[in-house]
């Protein structure tokens, strides 16, 4: 633990303690305060989250797993509770220099290092970069290859760099309020005081830059996203578990097929679930990563 780097302070008063127990830390990076949490002792578990998410979202595996290991989980600058700089780059280049500088501050080691979403290639781009750290992977529903070819994604991108998409993320809060509700299969298993949290933490348009910025990132970052794919091979020797929403509308099973071919190392758990598995089967992804790192 770094002294005089983390702090330890009372959480919003609107976060429901029964969802999301955990002490609330935080660190200050060259480009803005972390907020993280660090719960249980044991082997570590890192988790990375994309969009529109935060570490509220691991909240179950959380609970499950800190009986027999450390569970880090950060908020990404711009998201959840940690400082929203409106002058931040906010591209997944830029959140992957803040984890990297993260880890080195907290000097976390031999580490299972688990991703959804951007946080895909958010975290596998530091594991690339220093896969002596990383003992093992967690992929969920995530991808780490170019995006600009693929016709869909050029649909939605050309939406969010438009007057319109502009408008909808940052007066109508658009990627919790809507997308977010889109990414689950089962809809009933989104409560509203659940929602709330990921509401909650957006409360204005400079808040909301965070989630405009990443979304164009989309494809303006694909050049990047393909030259880490292009050098997976360096984590090639690390046990993989990917857990995979089979129901994701968003990032489909066709992007599991490509995970397929290009790692062999690996179990799979296909779930009846959408885009968020972990609020959708908290506890059967509870299960399988204890399973996995025993």
């Amino acid at each position: 633990m770094t002294t005089g780097i983390q702090q330890q302070i009372r959480k919003e008063a609107w976060i429901d303690q029964s969802l999301y127990p955990f002490h609330s830390k935080y660190i200050q990076l060259k480009s803005g305060k972390m907020h993280y949490i660090d719960e249980g002792v044991g082997e570590t578990i890192l988790f990375i989250h994309g969009t529109p998410t935060w570490s509220f979202l691991y909240r179950n595996q959380i609970k499950h797993l800190s009986k027999n290991y450390r569970c880090i989980a950060i908020d990404h600058l711009g998201f959840g509770l940690s400082e929203k700089p409106v002058n931040f780059e906010g591209t997944p280049q830029s959140h992957s220099r803040n984890l990297a500088e993260f880890i080195d501050h907290l000097n976390i080691q031999n580490f299972t290092l688990a991703v959804h979403d951007f946080g895909g290639s958010i975290g596998l781009s530091y594991a690339i970069k220093n896969p002596e750290k990383v003992k093992k992977v967690i992929l969920m529903n995530t991808w780490l290859w170019e995006t600009k070819s693929n016709p869909e994604v050029q649909k939605i991108d050309k939406l969010i760099n438009s007057w319109l998409g502009k408008f909808l993320y940052l007066n109508f809060n658009f990627s919790p309020k809507v997308l977010f509700k889109k990414g689950f299969y089962n809809k009933k298993s989104l409560t509203k005081n659940v929602h709330k949290h990921y509401l909650t933490v957006f409360p204005n348009k400079s808040s909301r830059l965070s989630l405009l910025k990443i979304a164009k990132s989309l494809i303006s970052s694909s050049d990047w996203y393909q030259a880490q794919w292009e050098q997976l091979h360096k984590i090639s020797d690390k046990p993989v578990l990917i857990l995979w929403g089979m129901k994701d509308e968003f990032i489909t099973p066709k992007y599991l097929e490509k995970w397929q071919q290009q790692i062999s190392n690996y179990q799979l758990v296909k779930l009846n679930s959408g885009h968020f598995i972990q609020e959708e089967a908290a506890s059967e992804v509870s299960q399988e990563i204890d399973k996995f790192l025993r």
